[in-house]
């Protein structure tokens, strides 16, 4: 029997949208929370969640570095790490490999998560999602809204050297129901649940002038509500995130760019294949027009 072959509209903007040929469905369900789908696309094994893009097997190291690797250097010490949605697992194998202890990884979604570990050729293996699920080793995983989980933590005291939000883009729909995980409250509560020198960070949105609001959006939050915030766009994917510690460091790229050197020379640490120390220098400068945005907005 052939495969079965069709086309993904991915959303990207008013008036624009992204085809993708999905040669092969492997996976095509809606769960509780959303539609997913698994495919085999030009990038390989492809994870969709309504419609749009969320990894794929070429570029998913890309991404995740860019999410993980600017915080994971940011932080002064990473052993305890708490993760918010990233369902493949990729940044919680990152953590560990940096050095983790204990990785509190947070996803409301069982069912994608376990289909994510079932067929994507990244990420958790079924006997690695096994053994998190029976908290059985550094990496324990919840499958829990993450603001509850937020709010137990605070009430616990645990304390996390890096807090990390891997969620779908944030959406310019009001009613969309992961955008309370980016707001200014939100965050702030994640702050409370960092030890000395610990970094929130999170997906903050495209860079690109047709899609650029909600980055615009982001960058003012992170600005506003940390003493260091820090900027790191892909320079080989679509996408920018944001890190903030919330005491003021005077250098930060520059401590980011000293500890890469360290990992490096000592071979400790995760070791990424897509930054090193010059992509620290060269993409940690937002756009000029979202600084622009951000500083017209700003009380004089």
């Amino acid at each position: 029997m052939a495969a079965e072959t069709r086309t993904v509209n991915e959303p990207l903007s008013e008036g624009m949208s992204r085809v993708w040929r999905v040669d092969d469905v492997v996976v095509d369900t809606r769960t509780e929370f959303q539609h997913v789908l698994i495919g085999r696309t030009a990038h390989g094994t492809t994870l969709f969640c309504d419609d749009e893009r969320q990894s794929t097997e070429t570029t998913q190291l890309v991404y995740h570095e860019a999410l993980t690797v600017p915080p994971l250097l940011l932080a002064d010490e990473v052993n305890t790490v708490l993760i918010i949605g990233s369902s493949e697992g990729v940044a919680s194998a990152m953590a560990v490999a940096h050095g983790a202890s204990r990785v509190d990884h947070v996803d409301i979604d069982a069912e994608t998560v376990r289909l994510c570990a079932q067929h994507l050729p990244y990420g958790y293996t079924p006997d690695d999602l096994a053994a998190a699920e029976a908290h059985e080793g550094p990496i324990r995983l919840h499958y829990r809204d993450g603001w509850d989980f937020l709010a137990e933590a605070q009430e616990r005291g645990l304390r996390y050297d890096v807090v990390l939000i891997d969620l779908p883009d944030e959406s310019t729909d009001p009613e969309a129901q992961h955008n309370r995980l980016y707001e200014a409250d939100f965050l702030s509560r994640c702050a409370e649940v960092l030890t000395p020198g610990g970094v929130v960070t999170c997906q903050g949105g495209c860079p690109t002038m047709w899609r650029n609001q909600t980055l615009i959006t982001a960058w003012r939050r992170f600005t506003e509500l940390f003493g260091t915030a820090v900027y790191y766009g892909s320079d080989e994917h679509e996408w920018a995130f944001l890190s903030g510690r919330s005491d003021r460091i005077d250098d930060p790229v520059g401590t980011m760019t000293d500890r890469l050197r360290a990992s490096i020379e000592s071979g400790r640490g995760y070791l990424p294949d897509s930054i090193d120390a010059d992509a620290l220098r060269g993409c940690t400068v937002p756009p000029h027009a979202v600084r622009a945005a951000v500083r017209a907005s700003s009380p004089q």
